[in-house]
């Protein structure tokens, strides 16, 4: 090898090193610009249903206000004895078995989503159905709306779930989940990869929830 072609080479090595060492553009607070941390909070504009990455500082001036923006809180909680029979899901008329709900508060109304290749779809949602299902778990009128969700997965044996999971959990977590299904869908089917993403997905949540026994653990998290 000549001079000339180790030269090269040695350059080429260089450039990709530097390449190596190159740290990820800074994500930033999507109000004041300030540098973000990788666990940072996120408000909803509630007139357009979007998400904003921001700081702690613009997060605490905002919380509570509800007029444009709303905090999205943190706490996942798995509901362990949520009733929910094939009837009733069956009268939700959601086309695949895995949906969230949320309360909209400029709208009044429940919202029913589900994800897609597409990202996320709304189904519609009879009022009645989602009022039976609301009597029979009590822990939905602690829902806060626009920024908590009720998660269902009803995937079942064929996709490696024992049982249906339900959690009450923030609705970033529903939009990542859209966002993941969105990505990596491949084909009809969706591909090994998009189901190894939400199985991760899903075991995460579990091992980030408290588990609901009764209406006092839920009041608790709602004032940590």
């Amino acid at each position: 090898m000549s001079s000339s072609q180790l030269t090269g080479s040695s350059d080429g090595f260089g450039a990709l090193r530097q390449f190596a060492r190159r740290e990820r553009p800074l994500e930033r607070c999507e109000l004041c610009s300030l540098g973000l941390r990788s666990d940072h909070p996120h408000l909803i504009e509630l007139a357009k249903r979007r998400l904003l990455c921001t700081c702690e500082a613009c997060a605490v001036l905002f919380s509570g206000q509800g007029v444009k923006f709303k905090r999205v809180p943190r706490r996942i909680v798995s509901l362990s004895n949520f009733y929910l029979g094939d009837p009733e899901w069956n009268g939700l008329m959601v086309p695949i078995n895995m949906a969230f709900f949320f309360q909209s508060s400029l709208e009044n109304r429940v919202v029913a989503m589900y994800p897609s290749p597409a990202g996320a779809m709304e189904s519609l949602l009879a009022l009645e159905s989602w009022n039976e299902i609301s009597a029979n778990n009590p822990v939905l009128n602690e829902m806060e709306s626009d920024v908590e969700a009720l998660l269902v997965n009803r995937l079942g044996y064929s996709r490696g779930y024992s049982a249906p999971e339900y959690y009450l959990l923030p609705i970033d977590e529903c939009y990542k989940l859209v966002g993941l299904i969105r990505m990596h869908w491949k084909g009809l089917s969706g591909g090994t990869e998009v189901w190894r993403e939400l199985g991760e997905f899903f075991k995460n949540v579990k091992a980030c929830s408290t588990t609901l026994t009764d209406t006092a653990v839920l009041e608790e998290e709602s004032h940590a």
